[in-house]
């Protein structure tokens, strides 16, 4: 129906006999000439219908916004003074010669010329998919999947698919059930990642893997996560950390180059501690140039206990981020910052502002100095190295709570104050995480899952000390995201039992929940390591935007609900008793 895209139109096609399909993006009748654009996936072009062309102006007056139709026509150059330039088409137009209005459009629920509601997007997502700039993400994120899988075939990983329908898998969230007619009483797992299949397939011999596949996992949501994601899954073996990590850098710089002609460089390396230290955050935004500081040796024999209670306790940590231009914050600006660092478990912000470097004490302005002496408040501004106009704003609690708290507020001040470049691109990797970390119980847990494995460790030495053993463990950092993780996985069956046994899973619940991986280790495993992308997050960067629902074609709310077709919805009774289930009544209904 077609011959050509709009917005494949230029100086070229001049005098071409063009037909085009789409939607009118807009309509203007000017003194017996109409003037449309023409939008498709591709970009708008303007067609005019001029009355000297017999039979087309009765159906023209007709069009109005978002009807479908077909049209005809010439192509020629617009003159020089009447070339847009805010349009790829905007030195051509197209005189029209046929005109057929395949289907018309009521009234639109959305004003594409306005901001609307993001529920109203999603309730009417197919009409705001049609908007170019909506049409332009998801033909960026087609790009990006069309380069995974050229990047990897050509690399000689393949595509292999895994089971929807499985067994759960301990991967930090809740998983999604799906009932078995069959086998009344049982219920498969959606997977939450393919994790155990793509370390089978390496079992099995298939050195490089490679999937892009949906996982899902029933967590509580936020702008960059959804129910159901889809990630760029990746396994190896016979392949080191080091080697895992630059074949997928290489993937990574090469998409950035080729979709958006930008030069990462090589990523940098750090280790978690330090980026805990320095950040506070195992996904630090290097762009951001403020750093936390460590003075709890500065302050644990002052008088002032908000401090030296924190700073004497081996849990607790007193840190500092020394803020540019911060002084000029109004008391109502550092009030909103407590609010702020209180989310985090964060119980108030001392701060002291530094009016006059050069005056030492006396030109420092803070509630709390009355607390300090002349010699620690000295030793506050050499170890900051606060400048005149700077304010030191002080987190002192528990050091999760203080990496929580003060490592949200750098990000937030320095978007605030403008001190984040958001030109910039900053890749990182983020490696020898913690193999455990520890609940307010003093339960282990694993850092990433149960399957990566210790570094450097016997298993032995692992359950001898699993609170001091790192993992061989590594996180793609860009721009304050995590867009992949991965790890070198344990092969050897002893050492897998042995990290069972640290996370308190007895010997009859290896077997239950993974008896068939404990088996396979018996039978000349390799090692092999992997790393899995988000795409959708990937993809989000990409785009420019914060939102991972703006690249998703028909994405979730932050409730978990799709307004579009209104799901999840009540089942069916009948479904319901052939499956063997029944429904009970939440706690607010049963209140009722």
């Amino acid at each position: 129906m077609r011959s050509i895209y709009c917005g494949h139109l230029n100086k070229s096609h001049v005098d071409q006999e063009v037909t085009l399909c789409g939607w009118i993006n807009k309509r203007r009748d000017l003194g017996g000439l109409i003037f449309v654009d023409v939008r498709d996936r591709e970009g708008l072009v303007q067609v005019v219908f001029d009355p000297e062309v017999e039979g087309l102006m009765d159906v023209a007056n007709k069009l109005r916004q978002e009807f479908c139709v077909q049209v005809k026509g010439v192509v020629r150059a617009r003159p020089d003074s009447q070339v847009n330039k805010d349009m790829s088409t905007g030195e051509v137009e197209i005189l029209g010669t046929g005109l057929e209005i395949i289907n018309r459009s009521d009234a639109l629920p959305l004003d594409f010329n306005q901001q609307n509601s993001e529920e109203r997007r999603l309730k009417y997502r197919y009409l705001d998919l049609r908007r170019l700039e909506m049409s332009d993400r998801i033909k960026l994120r087609a790009k990006a999947t069309s380069f995974v899988r050229r990047f990897l075939d050509s690399n000689d990983f393949l595509d292999i698919e895994t089971p929807v329908l499985t067994k759960a898998t301990p991967e930090g969230a809740r998983d999604y059930l799906v009932p078995s007619r069959v086998h009344h009483g049982s219920f498969y797992a959606l997977p939450q990642s393919p994790q155990l299949f793509k370390q089978l397939l390496m079992m099995s011999g298939f050195d490089r893997y490679y999937q892009i596949v949906k996982c899902f996992r029933d967590e509580d949501l936020r702008a960059d996560r959804q129910p159901e994601f889809t990630q760029i899954d990746i396994e190896t073996s016979f392949m080191s950390s080091d080697q895992v990590r630059g074949v997928t850098e290489k993937l990574i710089r090469d998409m950035w180059q080729e979709l958006l002609n930008v030069d990462l460089g090589e990523f940098p390396v750090m280790a978690y501690s330090e980026a805990m230290r320095r950040f506070g955050s195992d996904k630090p935004d290097l762009r951001n140039p403020m750093e936390l500081i460590d003075v709890a040796d500065l302050v644990k024999d002052v008088e002032f206990k908000v401090f030296s209670g924190p700073a004497n306790d081996e849990k607790g940590r007193v840190a500092v981020l020394s803020v540019p231009g911060g002084a000029s914050l109004s008391r109502k600006q550092i009030d909103e910052y407590t609010k702020f660092i209180g989310i985090y478990g964060a119980k108030g912000l001392a701060w002291m502002k530094v009016n006059d470097r050069d005056a030492g004490v006396e030109g420092v302005q803070s509630p709390i100095a009355k607390f300090l002496n002349e010699e620690v408040i000295t030793a506050l501004l050499e170890r900051t190295n606060a400048q005149t106009g700077d304010i030191i704003l002080f987190g002192a609690d528990s050091r999760n709570v203080v990496n929580e708290a003060m490592g949200a507020l750098r990000l937030k001040i320095g978007l605030d104050l403008e001190l984040t470049d958001l030109t910039k691109w900053a890749p990182l990797w983020v490696v020898d995480f913690p193999m455990f970390e520890e609940d307010d119980e003093g339960n282990l847990h694993a850092v990433h899952h149960p399957f990566t494995a210790p570094k450097d460790v016997s298993p032995e030495e692992l359950e001898a000390n699993p609170a001091g053993t790192l993992s061989d463990a590594y996180d793609m950092v860009l721009n304050g995201y995590e867009v992949g993780g991965g790890s070198v996985r344990i092969h050897n069956n002893a050492m897998q039992q042995a990290a069972f046994r640290v996370l308190g899973i007895n010997e009859q619940e290896q077997q239950d929940k993974f008896g068939f991986l404990l088996d396979a280790l018996k039978y000349g495993t390799p090692p092999h390591a992997g790393l899995a992308f988000g795409l959708d997050r990937l993809v989000m960067l990409l785009c420019g935007t914060d939102n991972i629902r703006d690249v998703i074609a028909f994405p979730k709310t932050t409730q978990a609900s799709c307004l579009m077709t209104d799901a999840p919805s009540v089942a069916n009774p009948d479904a319901l008793q052939e499956l063997g289930i029944g429904v009970t009544a939440s706690e607010s209904e049963q209140s009722e």
